[in-house]
């Protein structure tokens, strides 16, 4: 629940039916459900069982199995991604906090309002944009700095079901509509062509990793937290991806049947969600109503989400370093801020660091995280002591090669037939650059401060990381 919880949001909402729009439909969702079962599952699994096997943050987990040196820099990239993942995440969630307020306002039920140009209106103005990013990422260092996580948590308990609620009223409204049938033909109906694209596997695969949380750390922090009963396969597995994927074909139901009713073009891009959804609150009975109930449950899910995936970073850096919790919170926070203002100043800039984050990012990310358990650890070794620990499925052997070499090999040849698919264009250059640049950064930043820390005498004790409601 706490993992389902962290992702359900933006990747399930906002980026699955996007994504899937200009990935023919039908066929992306084929190629995003055998990847979530064949790699995101075993990976889930893997990722939470080294977190418990450790009791320890993202580099103290590297750490862990691969002794000191400059290797524990994967670690390093992992927390690299997952900011630059939360630098463009931070924006997104300003959009949704820009519209629950105008949800509240009921401007989407007024007459002659506009979705389009409601939306164009608002990404036009930069300073609105950047204002928004500034509030959310200063509300974020609120939350972790007072340490009331628990407190929003049992507002997530509220939103995430209101969320749902609200997505299935408008799929049934949208359902009427004329023309609705046609979106059903696309959500559902294989352009068998697609399949053949590289674009729409490397996509697939980006989602899946984006969406179930698979390379950002989350999975590895809330295993270091699990209790002596907790069942890793179930719980950090199979009922991850069926809870995210779920929320996300849910979405697509509302968005789609409402894209083709109204005449839009289903690959329009990352405001797909933002203009669509909003032209079915007028059609539907208590229409301003369930505009509240979702895009404030849709702002709450994306907030939690956020403050989860800072956490992890947070929780890391005061393990690692000399720093209080509260310099951390605010160093980290203040970087994130930094690092989002392009982000947050222009839609085009957002969509390419998604693009190059969520397909080459998350899966270095992942290979960092698979790898070191595949070939340093030993996949049997952590079956044995932490996946089936407890465990109410029992995972059999089968999982050792996929975690060993099926998972590194598929991401491995996809990442690079996408190279060779955009060769010399913007993104291809963007993802070298990340797979290239992050590993030299993470091993020299270990290197550097593995040798401080023997010439001073040792490791400092880590820092208290509860937040003071632990």
């Amino acid at each position: 629940m706490a993992m389902i919880g962290a992702m359900v949001g933006a990747g399930n909402i906002w980026r699955f039916p996007y994504v899937m729009g200009e990935n023919g439909g039908g066929a992306f969702v084929l190629a995003f459900l055998s990847l979530l079962f064949v790699l995101a599952v075993p990976g889930l699994m893997a990722e939470v069982a080294l977190g418990r096997y450790s009791q320890k943050g993202v580099i103290g987990a590297f750490r862990e199995v691969l002794g000191p040196g400059g290797l524990v820099g994967f670690g390093v990239v992992v927390l690299l991604v997952n900011v630059a993942l939360m630098s463009y995440y931070s924006p997104l969630i300003g959009w949704t906090l820009y519209y629950a307020v105008h949800s509240m306002l009921f401007s989407f039920t007024a007459s002659g309002f506009e979705p389009a140009t409601f939306m164009n209106d608002f990404f036009a103005n930069s300073a609105l944009m950047i204002g928004l990013h500034t509030v959310v990422m200063g509300s974020i260092a609120a939350v972790l700095l007072l340490g009331i996580r628990r407190g929003v948590e049992r507002l997530v308990v509220y939103a995430v079901p209101a969320l749902v609620i609200s997505l299935v009223i408008m799929t049934i409204r949208g359902l009427t509509l004329d023309g609705a049938a046609e979106g059903i033909a696309f959500t559902f109906g294989i352009q068998w062509e697609y399949l053949t694209y590289s674009d729409t596997w490397i996509a697939a695969l980006g989602q899946a990793l984006f969406s179930t949380g698979l390379g950002w750390g989350i999975a590895l922090t809330v295993g270091s937290y699990l209790r002596e009963y907790d069942d890793v396969p179930l719980g950090g597995g199979v009922f991850t991806a069926i809870g995210e994927s779920s929320i996300g074909i849910l979405a697509a139901l509302a968005i789609f049947p409402v894209v083709f009713a109204v005449g839009l073009e289903p690959d329009a891009g990352a405001g797909l969600a933002f203009v669509s959804l909003v032209q079915v609150f007028p059609e539907i009975p208590l229409g301003g109503i369930v505009a509240i109930l979702f895009f404030v449950g849709f702002f709450l899910a994306t907030f939690t989400s956020g403050v989860i995936i800072t956490e992890v970073g947070v929780t890391t850096l005061a393990e690692e370093t000399r720093l209080s919790r509260n310099q951390t919170v605010l160093g980290l926070c203040g970087t994130i801020w930094l690092i989002g203002l392009p982000s947050a100043y222009s839609v085009d800039t957002l969509d390419y660091l998604d693009f190059v984050f969520g397909n080459w990012g998350l899966p270095l990310a992942t290979l960092a995280i698979i790898g070191v358990i595949g070939w340093v650890m030993g996949p049997e070794r952590l079956r044995l002591l932490a996946v089936n620990r407890n465990a109410g499925i029992f995972v059999g052997r089968w999982w050792n090669p996929v975690i060993k070499f099926v998972v590194p090999a598929v991401m491995l040849f996809i990442m690079g037939y996408s190279a060779y698919d955009s060769f010399g264009t913007a993104e291809m250059y963007g993802g070298v650059a990340v797979v290239v640049a992050l590993p030299i950064i993470g091993y020299v930043v270990m290197s550097v401060t593995e040798q401080r820390e023997r010439g001073g005498g040792g490791q400092s004790e880590p820092a208290d990381v509860t937040g003071g409601d632990d």
